[in-house]
């Protein structure tokens, strides 16, 4: 059974560039060991709320709590590990070394390099540079160092992107045993189903602004798509009830 024990907080959160406000008022609850989907339209703010989250962006206004102490933006890296999307870190370096480098660097010892390897099918490809990779292979070691972190929080910009049906399917059964395990995932997904499948709860942004948090039978209700819990409105009409 999920925990229904608030981790972390935020309050307010609102960000702008120049005149316009990118985020406003954003608040909502992350809950110990869940898996909580960030959802919304193309430009709704989920990359902006990440790395305000993560203090990479300064924000205009708000709080973030972490079992209910304030967290401020400079120690919020002892509390989460933001892994953002499409990015390539060390090109020269091989798979080998990266995963070495975030086993030595963490020493998480709830999560071995070696099984993660085998479990995001990363065997083949130790030898081989970071910056060689497929879109979908890099994928699949970005969640592999994520993983190995050993932060409270684990935040992942879309970690589906780049892959096939297949290892979607694997990644989903993979993140949902790590927080069985203990660890709490905040996911931010543009594909719909995806979020559907994986997610416990959902936070849906749309033009920076939170527009329902909750289960999927919760944001039902919240759409006023019908209060029966045999009701048969999916997240995407849903979605776009609420947007």
């Amino acid at each position: 059974m999920k925990s229904e024990t608030n981790l972390f907080t935020i309050t307010d959160i609102s960000k702008r560039y120049a005149t316009r406000w990118v985020l406003r008022d954003v608040s909502f609850n992350v809950q110990q060991n869940e898996v909580l989907g960030l959802i919304g339209p193309n430009g709704a703010g989920k990359t902006t709320l990440f790395e305000c989250l993560a203090g990479l962006a300064p924000d205009d206004g708000g709080a973030i709590s972490f079992r209910q102490q304030n967290l401020a933006a400079t120690r919020r890296k002892e509390a989460l590990f933001y892994l953002p999307d499409g990015i390539t870190p060390w090109p020269a370096q091989t798979v080998r070394w990266a995963l070495g480098f975030f086993e030595r660097l963490y020493q998480n010892h709830e999560v071995k390099a070696a099984e993660l390897a085998g479990e995001l099918k990363l065997d083949h490809l130790l030898g081989s540079q970071i910056g060689s990779l497929s879109k979908g292979e890099r994928k699949r070691l970005l969640l592999a160092l994520g993983l190995l972190t050993p932060h409270p929080l684990l935040m992942l910009d879309e970690p589906f992107d780049g892959l096939d049906l297949r290892q979607t399917r694997d990644v989903m059964r993979l993140l949902r045993r790590h927080t069985e395990r203990g660890r709490t995932l905040m996911l931010s997904i543009h594909q719909l189903n995806d979020a559907a499948r994986v997610c416990d709860r959902l936070v849906l942004l749309s033009e920076g602004k939170v527009v329902g948090e909750g289960t999927i039978d919760e944001l039902r209700v919240q759409a006023n798509l019908g209060e029966d819990e045999n009701s048969q409105a999916g997240l995407e009409e849903i979605f776009l009830a609420l947007t």
